[in-house]
């Protein structure tokens, strides 16, 4: 009996020990939920020791265990859902997403992507999951403009506007965050920072030098917009050179502009081995120990890489970096995990309510096929031969992609049980009694091999012929990821492979009905060739998982296509400056003074718009003015439909390199069968000033257009079948 007390009493002093013990640990300042967020953190700098900060510097960081500090890694995407985690919803990719011209769509999706990520994180940490992937730190958006038609990586942003892209990029991010006063749902990234956009063969050596008017007017916008209005939380230096420093060490770029001029209190992390690059490419350091210790000074809190790993040691032990440095940089980046609640109790935490079952649920699905369908855009509609009848008798569905799931994902992906092809997207659309015919016909990027083909005959029995073409991933992309590009992800040429024009070509020959042709791509595609051959175009970029059921929706009419191009496209490529040329001289829709294939704003309907009398409340603006604008938008058709009307400011007389014409505003509107709407619009006055060549905001000067409609202001618009825009003379 005395022994058993004695053991029980023992046993009972052991558990206060032990549960003094954890206390003891929890009560440390950094776990007082009570405290900001910044005393925490500078407390936990302060307790830790030279080795375990120089561990916290890099994107995998270790656990701390006598600190209680969680394994954490930083790396994790979400270009267009969670990526290479996983099961997740894969939406349309971003270049779709900005084809909605929908700032509103845009934060939904990534709120959508930001509730999963919530959901899958809890259930990574329940299963000790702390991997790379897993952790609710996004390297996403890609704010890079998209000069150049040729850059793999142009899908992953959203055209080549900077208003478009600031107002798109903004939206995605207070999705991705949330709204919460105290902690974030997730933290986002303004990516790559700055002036990158190919050729991704030299992104590890080349400087580029832009003049000072395209890199305030053009270049660093959208970057500006998201650090200053959407707080995003990170920051990510590019690869290449800015002036003669590497990104990543750029004084002008992380420390006058970032730093200073726009006020960032985030983290800034490295593209993933760009600190390597300073001594390897860009040849401005000697060594590994010289590289982390100059991207230290210059501001990079985090290293996607192995850089600080191997070499940030060194570099305090020689005297080139201090521990304060180093003890401001982690700062900076533990106040992002706490700002995440990652070190709070979960029930404080207001995201941590979110529940699985928000994972790839059937709300997100829909959101996906919402998104694919607003994005889709009509290029060309011959006689209205689109919508078809579901009750077709004899539908022929053919083409390299049109069976390919592939083809839905873009890069930068998440893994969905629920990918619907155009094939099965039709299948399910057409009537049970049509004789829905398949065959692929063509090879996706070389000539069939065997030289027997029955497939071009099938369309002389098919009441419509839908031949689905393009590229995939696997032809443009990052340079590690597109296996079936022989430029390293870019393309040299961007015309179809010849295989699938010469295929189109033999359809047209024997078509009985019309030739649908829709295009996938994550970038413009020279289809000037069959173009004419086509009764009707869709262009449905990388439409995500639900592409095939947005794609028949919009072919049988469910729903009306309302997509308009972020980008415009070039008839050639000999119509563009080199590629590794940062001028914008001859680029995107305010430069180019050859005619395009289709211009930037474009896209059909099966809705006639009309556009009225514009209404201004200045008709001379005196500096810093505000200038409301109203016109009236009418439907004269039976059909609801979307459009998105544009404002454009052009100057009358052309000016020495001054852009032809400015998009200035833009709004997506639904506007019912028969309906009249006005539509107001408020251009603020900061936003009417112009960018001379010292880089300089001024007034603008002397006579301009002010233009609405719903594409760019253009013949060549109206040739294709735009509305005729309302327009007014301003003068400043």
């Amino acid at each position: 009996m005395l022994k058993t007390l004695l053991v029980s009493v023992l046993m009972f002093t052991c558990h206060l020990v032990g549960a003094a013990q954890i206390n003891h640990v929890k009560q440390q300042i950094w776990f007082n939920p009570g405290l900001s967020f910044e005393t925490r953190a500078q407390a936990l700098v302060n307790a830790m020791t030279i080795d375990e900060k120089i561990t916290q510097l890099s994107h995998s960081t270790p656990a701390i265990p006598r600190l209680e500090v969680p394994q954490y890694n930083w790396w994790n995407e979400a270009l267009h859902g969670i990526a290479r985690n996983g099961k997740a919803t894969i939406f349309p990719q971003a270049i779709g997403l900005g084809a909605t011209f929908d700032p509103e769509l845009a934060q939904e999706v990534a709120n959508a992507i930001s509730d999963e990520a919530r959901a899958k994180y809890a259930i990574a940490q329940s299963i000790g999951n702390q991997g790379q992937y897993a952790g609710l730190t996004f390297w996403t958006p890609n704010v890079n403009i998209f000069r150049d038609p040729r850059w793999g990586r142009g899908q992953e942003t959203y055209g080549e506007d900077p208003l478009l892209t600031s107002q798109m990029g903004t939206a995605f991010v207070k999705g991705l965050q949330g709204d919460d006063p105290k902690y974030l749902k997730s933290a986002g990234v303004a990516k790559h920072f700055a002036v990158h956009s190919g050729p991704e063969s030299l992104r590890h050596q080349f400087d580029v030098e832009p003049s000072k008017k395209d890199l305030y007017e053009t270049y660093l916008p959208a970057f500006e917009a998201l650090v200053t209005q959407a707080k995003v939380a990170g920051v990510m230096c590019a690869y290449n050179g800015v002036y003669g420093q590497p990104s990543c060490a750029s004084e002008f770029l992380l420390g006058e502009m970032l730093k200073k001029k726009w006020q960032f209190n985030g983290y800034v992390v490295s593209d993933c081995g760009a600190l390597h690059d300073f001594h390897s490419g860009h040849k401005v350091t000697h060594n590994g120990v010289e590289s982390a210790a100059l991207a230290l000074r210059a501001g990079v809190d985090l290293n996607c890489g192995f850089t600080y790993e191997k070499s940030l040691k060194a570099a305090f032990e020689e005297g080139l970096i201090t521990q304060s440095l180093i003890d401001q940089r982690l700062k900076n980046l533990l106040m992002i995990r706490f700002r995440l609640g990652l070190f709070d109790p979960s029930e404080l935490n207001p995201h941590n309510a979110i529940g699985q079952e928000v994972i790839h649920s059937p709300e997100h699905i829909e959101l996906a096929r919402k998104v694919a369908a607003k994005s889709i855009v009509l290029l060309k509609n011959e006689k209205q031969v689109l919508p078809l009848s579901k009750d077709i008798k004899v539908p022929y569905v053919t083409g390299p992609f049109a069976a390919s799931s592939d083809m839905l994902m873009g890069n930068y992906y998440g893994i969905s049980d629920s990918l619907v092809t155009v094939l099965e997207g039709i299948a399910g659309k057409v009537s049970l009694g049509s004789s829905l015919n398949y065959r692929a016909g063509a090879l996706p990027f070389h000539s069939n091999i065997n030289p027997l083909n029955w497939a071009p005959e099938v369309a002389k029995t098919a009441d419509a012929v839908i031949a689905v073409v393009g590229i995939s991933a696997d032809m443009e992309g990052e340079e590690v990821d597109a296996i079936a590009s022989a430029d390293r992800g870019d393309r040299v040429a961007i015309t179809l492979p010849q295989n699938q024009v010469d295929y189109v070509k033999q359809l047209a020959e024997n078509k009985k009905g019309p030739l649908i042709l829709v295009v996938a791509a994550g970038s413009p595609v020279d289809i000037s060739e069959l173009d004419p051959l086509a009764d009707a175009i869709l262009w449905i970029w990388y439409p995500g998982e639900q592409g095939g059921n947005a794609v028949a929706d919009v072919i049988f009419g469910d729903t009306n296509p309302s997509g308009h191009l972020p980008l415009t496209f070039v008839k050639t490529i000999d119509d563009l400056p080199p590629f590794d040329d940062y001028a914008m001289t001859g680029r995107t829709y305010k430069f180019l003074k050859k005619l395009p294939l289709y211009p930037f704003g474009f896209g059909l309907s099966y809705t006639q718009f009309k556009f009225g009398k514009l209404s201004l409340s200045k008709r001379a603006p005196q500096e810093g003015e505000n200038i409301n604008i109203s016109v009236e938008v009418e439907n004269s058709t039976a059909l609801d439909g979307e459009t998105v009307v544009q404002v454009y400011l052009s100057p009358q007389v052309p000016l020495k390199n001054e852009a032809i014409t400015n998009l200035k505003a833009f709004k997506r509107v639904h506007i019912g069968a028969y309906e009249k709407r006005l539509i107001e619009f408020t251009i603020e006055g900061k936003n009417l000033y112009r960018v001379n060549d010292a880089g300089e905001n001024v007034w603008p000067s002397g006579a301009y257009t002010l233009a609405v409609g719903d594409s760019l202001p253009s013949k060549r618009s109206i040739e294709l079948g735009a509305a005729p825009h309302g327009s007014q003379q301003i003068h400043f």
